[in-house]
């Protein structure tokens, strides 16, 4: 029932925010605290799988979370209320700037609700069919989003998501059909043969050779989504035209909704295969998409798109943490979980940014710590996070990565992980320190904006903290569930 109420609030927040024929400024109030209760939920289902290891609804558990489906259940609803609450001085302002208007902000919260919606729909179905239905409906939701100012940038933005994360779609639903012949043909139509739990008792019945095509589909299509390399290319524009609160949940949460689906489609193969050739595929994409990270974060102009590279560097190191052993699945968990709460609190701060410089570009943002003072110290805190150094979630997680490519004899690997991430070190510092320091430029005076909507990014600080000095027992104890279920 839980995973039900999980999924109505959602529902009934998106209702309510369409049914105002006008700007109702308590409805950004009313999102956040829905937002909350979801995330309050989330905790309810983290606890009843670890006493129960599943939970379920519905006629053939149509709902069903386990371990890695709570995980992230409390990334998703975590970062969704954090978003709404900064969102709503944010929104009021940008109205307010004259950079929205009031059927704009109905929109806003009406798909921004539809949009956590879909994301929990695709971490709690147990059909892989609703699953990808789920996914791509992300897309619509952010597509609407991400154009929401209806300028020129924003539309060609959304228009380039569109396109780019339909073909990721589109090969996705290649490799799910092909998942669903290989069933039936080896095993024969039966009821709910497309629930994840039905697929992993029989995976040792399936074709491998198609198996292996199947997952080949899968990782590239759903590895679009969540800003792997090759197709990495629609995350720079559609964070860079976005709202603040839409890019906190675009980065924080839906590409780790993405990278869960490669990893529900992992075990069935796995399962049949074994774990050698899913790694390989895994260990490949991370480097790929970490090397192309590095890259181009040589040569940035935009904060904005400085940020859209580093997600693509830390989902790429996920990528490779869950193709080296059971060591690297539980580094990669927490690598999720730090890059979730600083990349939120980052895409956030450079909203407010944004409204005080009026550009993107790192060229025109000087002094942040003078002009903005708390703004500019939570974006220190929140780019030595990403930077992986310590007291923060990521340096652990980090750490512990490359403990697991040691132990598991890839050297020659650690080692160019290791260049890579100090080709990056060197890069990112270099951008935060022009952004941080120097003699702010007059129109950036007035001091922070939105101050009551830093509160809450308090709590990214918190969770990173604790993430980096020692997680809580219940916490540690379902992220080492989840490694379990990627790798039994």
């Amino acid at each position: 029932m839980i995973l039900a109420v999980l999924l109505i609030l959602s529902l009934v927040g998106a209702a309510y925010a369409a049914a105002r024929r006008r700007y109702d400024p308590v409805v950004g109030p009313v999102s956040a605290a829905l937002a909350a209760l979801q995330f309050v939920a989330s905790m309810e289902i983290a606890r009843e799988c670890l006493q129960n290891r599943v939970v379920s609804f519905g006629p053939g558990a149509f709902l069903r979370a386990d371990a890695l489906s709570a995980v992230l259940v409390l990334v998703v609803t975590g970062v969704a209320w954090i978003s709404l609450w900064f969102g709503i001085g944010y929104m009021r302002q940008a109205r307010r700037d004259g950079h929205i208007d009031d059927a704009a902000m109905r929109r806003y919260y009406a798909f921004t609700h539809l949009f956590v919606f879909t994301m929990l729909l695709a971490v709690t179905a147990n059909n892989v069919g609703v699953m990808w239905v789920a996914v791509e409906a992300t897309t619509i939701a952010t597509a609407l989003l991400i154009g929401l100012q209806h300028s020129k940038s924003s539309l060609e933005a959304s228009w380039k998501y569109i396109l780019i994360g339909s073909v990721g779609i589109a090969l996705a639903f290649v490799g799910t059909v092909l998942g669903y012949f290989n069933f039936v043909e080896h095993v024969g139509a039966t009821p709910y043969a497309l629930n994840w739990t039905v697929l992993a008792q029989v995976a040792g019945k399936l074709n491998g050779d198609v198996l292996r095509l199947c997952f080949v589909f899968i990782l590239i299509g759903y590895g679009t989504k969540a800003g792997l390399a090759p197709m990495y290319t629609w995350l720079p524009d559609a964070h860079s035209e976005a709202p603040a609160p839409i890019s906190s949940m675009m980065s924080g949460s839906l590409l780790a909704v993405a990278l869960y689906a490669v990893l529900r489609w992992k075990i069935v193969v796995d399962t049949r295969l074994g774990a050698a050739y899913s790694n390989r595929m895994l260990i490949l994409i991370g480097t790929l998409s970490l090397a192309v990270a590095a890259l181009l974060l040589i040569r940035q102009t935009s904060y904005k798109r400085m940020l859209a590279y580093s997600s693509v560097e830390h989902v790429g190191l996920m990528c490779l943490g869950f193709g080296l052993g059971a060591a690297g699945a539980l580094a990669a968990l927490l690598q999720m979980l730090g890059h979730a709460a600083a990349k939120s609190m980052m895409f956030l701060l450079s909203g407010s940014i944004l409204a005080r410089y009026r550009s993107t570009r790192i060229s025109a943002v000087r002094g942040l710590m003078r002009a903005m003072p708390w703004t500019g110290v939570l974006f220190l805190l929140g780019g030595l996070a990403l930077l992986g150094l310590p007291p923060f979630g990521p340096f652990t997680s980090e750490l512990m990565l490359l403990v697991a490519g040691f132990g598991e004899q890839h050297h020659w690997l650690m080692g160019l992980v290791l260049l890579l991430l100090l080709v990056i070190f060197i890069s990112s510092l270099n951008y935060l320190n022009r952004l941080l320091y120097g003699t702010p430029p007059e129109k950036a005076a007035g001091g922070d904006l939105n101050r009551s909507g830093l509160a809450p990014l308090a709590l990214n600080v918190a969770v990173l903290v604790l993430l980096g000095f020692g997680l809580p027992r219940g916490l540690l104890q379902l992220l080492r569930q989840a490694a379990e279920i990627v790798r039994p």
